[in-house]
């Protein structure tokens, strides 16, 4: 029936795409959408990155960690002569650490023809001066900020929401490392978070990291319906082209409540979800939900024992990942966390996961959440979270 699929029945690929199963069922013979998945990029990169450093695996990981960083762009201009954590260049800090990650609204063809994309995915990923221990902070795209600014671009700064900073700074041929400076300048200003390291996400070549993931398992925790695919009359899942409908057509593809395994092109459509009660606040747990699958499933048996999806996992991540590690090799800077799994992931809500209107047509941070920007600079947001238990998520599933 037309509008009840993904309710737990996994679909394989159709003929002539196995292996591919990001690609929904019925899309074959199609090109596939122009439009690249949003957050994608951020959480199957930051979960790549997540991956390498999960209990267990170091060894595993090292042997096919040139896979991941040869291909990796790097720069030292994002972050300059400075970092948070207060450790000279190419040294990590001895305490605790603040990671920025930007998701890129990017299309295909853009850079050819000079267009700019704006960072609609922002995480901050605080991690504890114990190094094992982390907390993903979501900051809403469309909050009000100051964007600092730049004289040397010729920009005279400006007050809006807080994704413009990204597309400021890439301008005039700048690309992603002028828009990533500014774009870490306007999360700075706006949160009082310093960074030791920026982590900008291209869709490019990163699709097959779920695949060769073999997909995650994720719980969905209420009915959502997709904005980009359908459902034809024989139970085919199509990709809508020209759609984005604020209301759930005849034919839309639902994802009913439960948890499950779900194929690569399920998840990643799952964590693009925004027409709900709370629309951008739900995509944002959605997101942080997927890392949390993917270091889990990334750091299982299933993967760091089979050197093939080691291999193939490093190769996807690997071309799709563009750092400012502050000097520190690549290497280093992911084996520094080493200490990391699934379960010390913590995802915090800001604005209590509800929209808080604010001049300007965007949103504005609350107090709490003002409270917690000052409990991440102080290393302190598991006393300020003891204080404030609602404010942590819960995805459903198992640690």
């Amino acid at each position: 029936m037309p509008g009840t699929v993904t309710d737990g029945t996994r679909r394989s690929a159709p003929d002539g795409l196995r292996g591919q199963q990001d690609v929904p069922p019925g899309t074959r013979g199609r090109r596939r959408p122009h439009r690249a998945p949003l957050c994608a990029r951020l959480i199957t990169a930051a979960g790549a990155v997540l991956m390498l450093v999960g209990v267990g695996g170091i060894v595993a990981v090292r042997y096919f960690l040139d896979r991941l960083t040869g291909n990796i762009q790097t720069t030292s201009s994002v972050l300059g002569e400075t970092a948070a954590g207060g450790a000279p260049a190419g040294r990590l800090p001895e305490g605790a650490m603040n990671l920025l990650l930007l998701g890129l609204d990017t299309r295909q063809g853009w850079e050819a023809k000079g267009e700019i994309s704006r960072s609609d995915t922002i995480l901050v990923l605080h991690i504890t001066a114990s190094h094992d221990q982390a907390y993903m902070i979501s900051i809403p795209r469309d909050m009000i900020a100051e964007i600092p600014a730049d004289r040397s671009i010729g920009f005279g700064g400006s007050t809006e929401k807080i994704n413009s900073a990204y597309a400021y700074g890439s301008m005039n041929g700048r690309g992603w490392t002028g828009g990533a400076k500014l774009a870490t300048r306007a999360v700075q200003k706006l949160t009082g978070i310093g960074f030791d390291g920026v982590v900008v996400i291209d869709f490019e070549g990163f699709r097959g990291i779920l695949e060769a993931m073999g997909g995650v398992h994720m719980c969905v925790d209420k009915d959502s319906w997709s904005s980009h695919y359908t459902v034809d009359s024989n139970g085919r899942v199509r990709y809508a082209v020209g759609a984005d409908p604020t209301s759930p057509p005849r034919n839309a593809l639902w994802f009913r409540k439960g948890c499950r395994n779900m194929a690569a092109w399920e998840a990643l459509e799952f964590s693009r979800l925004r027409h709900s009660t709370n629309g951008d606040y739900d995509r944002q747990r959605h997101q942080q939900q997927l890392l949390r699958a993917m270091a889990r499933k990334a750091t299982s048996a299933g993967i760091l024992t089979n050197p093939a999806k080691v291999s193939g996992v490093m190769a996807a991540a690997g071309s799709s990942l563009r750092m400012d590690t502050h000097g520190v090799p690549v290497d280093d800077f992911i084996f520094g966390l080493k200490g990391l799994a699934a379960a010390d992931l913590i995802p915090i809500r800001t604005n209590g996961g509800t929209f808080a209107a604010a001049t300007g047509g965007g949103e504005g941070a609350t107090e709490l959440t003002r409270a917690l920007f000052r409990a991440a600079v102080d290393d302190r947001l598991g006393e300020f979270l003891v204080d404030h238990p609602e404010l942590v998520i819960s995805d459903g599933g198992p640690l």
